[in-house]
């Protein structure tokens, strides 16, 4: 029915309907849809906050960067593809991928303090 996972969250009206002219963004707010398989996914997002998950680390850490209406949508967003990718691939959810992810964000997070570590080092 979708053909890809961005049209499955769209459809879920859990992306911003993004007017640009004249390659100007002049807004960008979610539509005026309602979609109730939306409304609960942006529901169990918004729970994500106090979860102990690595898509509740990756829910704190949106919300420190894009507020919590934001978060909150950057998360059921996720969550959406995460659905998608099961029900087209006819499979379980997968831990494992999840917190691989997790890892990769950890390791590239050290990475760069290390960085900014030997520059401060370098600078004094």
């Amino acid at each position: 029915m979708w053909k890809s996972a961005k049209h499955f969250a769209a459809w879920l009206n859990l992306t911003p309907n993004t007017k640009i002219t004249g390659g100007k963004i002049i807004s960008s707010k979610l539509m005026r849809k309602r979609n109730k398989a939306g409304q609960y996914l942006r529901q169990a997002a918004s729970c994500m906050s106090t979860n102990k998950t690595p898509i509740g680390d990756y829910h704190r850490r949106m919300r420190g960067k894009l507020g919590g209406r934001g978060a909150t949508l950057n998360t059921a967003h996720k969550l959406a593809r995460i659905i998608y990718t099961m029900l087209r691939n006819k499979t379980e959810y997968n831990v494992v991928m999840v917190n691989d992810n997790q890892e990769k964000y950890k390791e590239d997070k050290i990475m760069k303090l290390e960085k900014q570590i030997a520059r401060l080092r370098q600078a004094s």
